[in-house]
């Protein structure tokens, strides 16, 4: 191999991360990081132009803001709609210095030191929602169906991705929210195939629930991320008892909506002594955990839940739902 296939092999294997250990950081961004992020930025919505100078004069406040939205650049009107988001939310004025222009403020923000990881984190997220759920319509508006050379967002987040995976960062970002990552194994393929299925199968509620249990884990609120889990897990069998026409009462808990799952032979009978004990697992994993823990109150004293075990109640809810909507998926085709 030549010294330059040598280079870009290395550099391919740094990008994706094939080399690195799974030993992942939460608590801090580095520099290198950040100044990735930035450049997908700049590559997706694009650099801040100098305002136009020939502002005639004698302009009344109307036709100034007419003048505005005729002349000023698309990519400074969205940098100044991250920026005002960003002030407003913060609750400062200005970044940096008051004379920086939005995306310079912005900039700042993410390279000042003195910010707060959990800014940073909440920041980048915003940042990659606006430009996934908004930059499309904005560009069709203004572009109409020409091209442009701008990447795209689905490609953004893709290298933001990445770029995570890099730096051993334990965070991957998903349909509108940074999830945090435990486990490169598990999270392939456990925790992204149950959002996948929930969120293309028509469980909005379950799915919904599932991603709140993990912001509420990655803000260290562990007995709300658990009490989430448990909500989505019986919200997924309660959707599967809806679309199946199963009879079944709103204030059945999960283990009542388990046997629905066994009487319906959602898993096929002649399986069911095979799976005696997943009806045990199913009905004693996650809502035993939800209950002794988080879901009745606390009593006299305080009860600490541990990391350990919320991580452990989110993939077990993973590997659950996966499971349950699987079942239902062959359960529906052989109906057919």
């Amino acid at each position: 191999m030549g010294f330059k296939k040598f280079l870009a092999s290395k550099l391919k294997k740094n990008i994706e991360g094939v080399n690195n250990p799974e030993v992942y950081q939460y608590n801090y961004f580095p520099i290198e990081f950040r100044r990735q992020v930035i450049l997908i930025w700049i590559n997706c919505i694009g650099s801040y132009s100098p305002l136009n100078p020939h502002l005639p004069s004698s302009l009344t406040p109307l036709e100034n803001r007419i003048w505005d939205t005729l002349h000023t650049p698309l990519e400074n009107r969205i940098w100044d709609t991250l920026h005002n988001f960003l002030a407003r939310n913060v609750g400062e004025f200005y970044f940096g210095n008051e004379r920086y222009n939005s995306f310079e403020q912005c900039r700042y923000f993410l390279l000042d030191s003195n910010t707060s990881f959990g800014k940073h984190l909440w920041f980048i997220e915003f940042a990659f929602g606006f430009m996934e759920n908004n930059l499309p319509k904005i560009r069709q508006q203004q572009f109409g169906t020409r091209s442009n050379s701008f990447q795209s967002p689905e490609d953004a987040i893709s290298e933001l991705n990445r770029r995570f995976r890099q730096h051993n960062l334990g965070y991957q970002y998903n349909n509108g929210q940074i999830i945090r990552v435990d486990s490169g194994f598990i999270h392939t393929e456990i925790i992204l195939p149950g959002l996948s299925l929930l969120s293309n199968h028509d469980f909005q509620g379950a799915e919904e629930e599932f991603r709140n249990a993990h912001k509420h884990y990655q803000k260290q609120e562990y007995k709300d991320a658990i009490v989430d889990a448990l909500n989505a897990f019986e919200s997924t069998m309660k959707t599967i008892c809806k679309k199946s026409g199963w009879s079944y009462l709103e204030r059945d808990t999960a283990k009542d909506l388990i046997n629905v799952m066994f009487k319906n032979e959602l898993i096929p009978k002649y399986f069911e002594s095979y799976f005696a004990s997943l009806r045990s697992l199913l009905q004693s994993g996650v809502p035993t955990v939800r209950n002794k823990t988080s879901g009745h109150g606390q009593g006299e004293f305080p009860v600490d839940v541990p990391e350990y075990l919320a991580s452990y109640v989110l993939h077990l809810t993973a590997s659950n739902i996966v499971l349950l909507v699987e079942a239902y998926q062959a359960q529906q085709a052989r109906s057919k």
